[in-house]
């Protein structure tokens, strides 16, 4: 496991002191999270670019699709 370190200031290092808190884990989870939200938005990034790039439908073909997959059951 790697370790990283922060510089805080000291008054925020006493305050963390009195309270029960695991703070590294209470880091590590945050830090988790942050970077699954990155990768989702790189992600949906990436398919609105390649979205983006294509001809767009005809008003009205959702909707033909649709009715036509109604109509075949």
């Amino acid at each position: 496991m790697a370790v990283i370190s922060v510089r805080i200031p000291d008054e925020l290092k006493a305050k963390m002191k009195e309270l029960d808190i695991n703070w590294s884990e209470e880091i590590r989870k945050f830090i988790e999270e942050r970077v699954l939200r990155a990768e989702k938005q790189k992600k949906l990034d990436e398919i609105h670019r390649l979205l983006s790039g294509g001809t767009p439908a005809d008003e009205g073909t959702a909707r033909k699709y649709v009715r036509d997959d109604r109509d075949s059951n």
